[in-house]
């Protein structure tokens, strides 16, 4: 069974946000009633592990020394993004926003994405991306799947088009739990009416704050012992026996 309770196959995580930020009990109640299913989008509507690391393979750059020192406290999502921007370049100079569209252009939604969301939709059941991802993607893909809500990060343009170092911060990764605060209070959707669907332990306070949460391709052991349910395969329609029963 692709779905299971918990998942006995440990993987290290690596990067963890609760080096830097303990995990919140909300003490929220157990979904009942479903309106509204938040995705990650890195790893579960998309099929790749991260998209900023999908750019920075492209350059054949690393941001390795930046993610360990966001982890530690010792940099902020700002900062994170501007060391991004900054590594992507070519003849010495910023790319343009075309550039990146091309590069992650290549990167495909993961099996079963669309049949999950429109199957979401029949059931009048809203749906949100949340991702520290870049926007580039998470726009495109909020489009072709027709997405409710689409919050994320970016990097700013400049008049000829060049990226520059400024980042845009729609979703802190440490803190998806706040934008699905925010989703709530602007859209009057309980929380208890919330599932949240990730593959990673930043995906854990989005569990928190949500009736159900569902560890979807898990990247990290991390993840799947705070998650309801577990589902290993990669197909997203494998979430929908999960969710109908609270349709």
């Amino acid at each position: 069974m692709p779905i299971l309770r918990k998942n006995m196959t440990k993987k290290k995580c690596i990067h963890c946000y609760k080096k830097t930020r303990k995990n919140r009990d909300y003490n929220i109640k157990k979904l009942e009633k479903l309106k509204l299913v938040v995705f990650d989008m890195d790893g579960v509507i998309t099929d790749t592990l991260s998209s900023w690391k999908y750019v920075h393979d492209y350059f054949n750059t690393s941001n390795e020394k930046s993610v360990n020192e966001y982890i530690q406290g010792k940099i902020d999502d700002m900062e994170f993004i501007r060391r991004d921007a900054n590594l992507w370049v070519e003849n010495n100079k910023p790319v343009k926003l075309e550039k990146l569209e091309e590069i992650l252009s290549d990167i495909k939604l993961m099996k079963g994405a669309e049949v999950t969301i429109e199957k979401l939709k029949q059931k009048k059941i809203k749906t949100a991306i949340v991702s520290a991802g870049l926007d580039i993607l998470a726009d495109k893909v909020g489009r072709k799947l027709d997405i409710d809500y689409v919050y994320s990060n970016g990097i700013k343009i400049d008049k000829e088009g060049f990226i520059t170092s400024e980042g845009i911060i729609g979703v802190k990764l440490m803190y998806k739990d706040e934008t699905i605060k925010k989703i709530s209070r602007e859209q009057n959707i309980s929380f208890e009416n919330i599932a949240s669907v990730g593959n990673s332990c930043f995906d854990i306070p989005m569990f928190d704050i949500s009736g159900l949460g569902i560890a979807f391709n898990p990247s990290d052991d991390c993840v799947k012992k705070y998650a309801d349910y577990v589902v290993v395969e990669k197909d997203l329609t494998n979430i929908v026996m999960i969710l109908e029963k609270y349709f």
